[in-house]
């Protein structure tokens, strides 16, 4: 068997999502990309911060959300683990549904690539199924990737940004 190359492995260019919405949100969120960079994940691009109320409870703390770009030789599986890893250290706790959360870090896209598996006890669906309904997603991906197509429907983001209700058009403010 020959041995693969570490030059050879190929090159994931991946889309996070990345909220909080408990403690010091900036600082969770900032402290989750010196987590991802630490485990070799290499942030390309990565938007402002965006200011939204919590859904579908919107009692709960606001969320603050940004969306980065990264560069990573992870293969999907290895890099939901690895998110996964950040989320705990930083003080996630499973909870019910929607919850407010320390640090809530999910993959918006791999590799302009469908996927859907299981791992563990996790399905992972990429793209990410509801991502096209989501300001806290689309607003701040749009902000670094404005020629972005959805991978399942080849959707501009634009035009995914048109479709939300206007409530999502006006509940979110960049920070």
């Amino acid at each position: 068997m020959i041995k693969q190359d570490i030059s050879e492995i190929p090159v994931n260019i991946c889309y996070l999502a990345i909220g909080s919405n408990l403690g010091n949100k900036v600082q969770n969120i900032n402290t989750a990309k010196t987590l991802l960079e630490k485990a070799s994940i290499k942030i390309l691009n990565c938007s402002s911060f965006y200011l939204t109320p919590a859904w579908p409870n919107e009692k709960y703390p606001d969320f603050n959300n940004i969306v980065i770009k990264i560069k990573t030789r992870l293969k999907i599986d290895a890099l939901f683990l690895q998110i996964k890893k950040i989320e705990k250290r930083l003080g996630r706790i499973k909870n019910i549904k929607n919850s407010p959360r320390t640090c809530d870090i999910d993959i918006i896209d791999f590799n302009g690539k469908n996927m859907n598996f299981v791992l563990g006890s996790h399905r992972l669906i990429v793209p990410h199924p509801r991502m096209e309904n989501r300001n806290f997603v689309l607003f701040p991906l749009y902000e670094i990737e404005k020629n972005w197509k959805h991978p399942l429907n080849n959707t501009n983001i634009i035009d995914l940004m048109c479709k939300l209700s206007p409530k999502s058009l006006t509940t979110i403010k960049q920070i």
